[in-house]
């Protein structure tokens, strides 16, 4: 963890990891990846060294798959990498006695955590899954740490013991639930890894202000599976594309990897600001070398980029529906080279209750001689 972190594990934070031991809240039957895309098991009766190595490697470990309608297996839960776990903990006001929701009980792990440096008394944490919420209070008694277990939905947060001096999640969101907002006390902070349908990167950490809004930084660092209530499960050959569809024709200069390949601050910059779009890269397809699909996550639009496999200054682009996918994802990278092409810790969020929900904006901290910006 002092690896990854560059700095010393702070001393209340590393007593709570000795004093927490992980391996109390991992089930018998570990999925860690096989180095080819996918999962394999670990079984602790019949691989002990390597069951036990996972166990205590700085790395997340699924927990629990789920069956999605179409046969197919998901990572439903997980035991977070506990450096990004110390992240997290470390965005908390450092002072005991701190009122916590956590959002997301999974394992129980962090939990424990928050109960050793917080007090037991002072956690409430909820899971919507029975299954893990049991498993959970298992791994806690053993533990010694009791904080307040519930099953509940995370999205609408847990009333009866608010308000909050911080609420903690341990699964992404791509809006804050209103109840979040209404919950949390102002001045205290709700820490939330952040997703959006084109990147899964990224943790906010917003302070409630008195206004009634909250405002704060990402921080680069979190990957989390996305809260059940926001999911959505659209299928670009099933729920997309159709028999009858003429989409509209040109041609691009900007590289489809430009916006979609290694560059992270920018696939987080395109993900802010080209809302509900998604994209899957295509290598397989009759008339293409390589194609970028993009499309929304209404299943009412779609665009696509091709490659040819000689051709690295044009790009032929295909567009079809309400949304002109690709226009916008230019004029996203457009803005994003113009404001200099800023990494994630220059993004802030300001999130504000809107109806029953919320909205948020993207902001620009000032970056070095600069104003900040809108």
């Amino acid at each position: 963890m002092t690896d990854r972190l560059g700095a010393p594990v702070p001393a209340r934070l590393r007593a709570a990891f000795r004093a927490v031991p992980r391996h109390l809240f991992l089930p018998p039957t570990l999925w860690l990846r096989d180095g080819s895309g996918g999962y394999e098991p670990c079984e602790r009766e019949r691989e002990p060294d390597r069951w036990w190595r996972a166990a205590y490697r700085d790395a997340s470990l699924v927990t629990q798959f789920t069956e999605l309608s179409d046969g197919d297996l998901v990572p439903s839960s997980s035991a977070s990498m506990p450096s990004v776990v110390a992240r997290m903990l470390m965005a908390l006001d450092d002072q005991r006695g701190l009122r916590v929701l956590e959002i997301g009980t999974g394992t129980g792990f962090n939990a424990a955590l928050l109960s050793y440096l917080f007090g037991a008394e002072n956690v409430t944490s909820i899971d919507v899954d029975p299954v893990l919420v049991r498993r959970a209070e298992q791994g806690l008694k053993a533990s010694g740490q009791r904080p307040e277990v519930r099953c509940a939905d995370g999205a609408a947060g847990w009333r009866p013991t608010a308000p909050y001096d911080a609420i903690i999640s341990t699964c992404a969101v791509r809006t804050v639930p209103l109840p979040w907002l209404e919950q949390v006390a102002a001045g205290g902070r709700i820490v939330t890894p952040w997703d959006t349908a084109w990147c899964n990167y990224g943790t906010l950490v917003a302070t409630k202000q008195a206004d009634g809004t909250a405002e704060g930084a990402l921080a680069p660092y979190g990957s989390f599976m996305l809260m059940r209530a926001q999911q959505t499960h659209v299928e670009l050959r099933r729920d997309v594309l159709r028999d009858g569809q003429h989409p509209e024709r040109s041609t691009t200069r900007l590289s489809p990897w430009s916006v979609a390949g290694d560059d992270l601050d920018a696939q987080i910059y395109m993900g802010l600001h080209v809302p509900g779009a998604w994209h899957s890269w295509d290598t397989e397809v009759e008339g293409a070398h390589t194609r970028l699909w993009l499309a929304d996550d209404q299943a009412t639009s779609w665009a696509s980029v091709d490659y040819d496999g000689r051709q690295t200054s044009t790009f032929a682009v295909a567009q079809y529906g309400v949304r002109k996918l690709w226009d916008e994802v230019a004029r996203a990278y457009g803005q994003y080279v113009a404001a200099d092409r800023p990494d994630i810790d220059r993004l802030r969020l300001r999130v504000w209750a809107e109806g029953r929900g919320t909205r948020h904006e993207v902001r620009l901290s000032a970056g070095r001689g600069e104003p900040a910006a809108p």
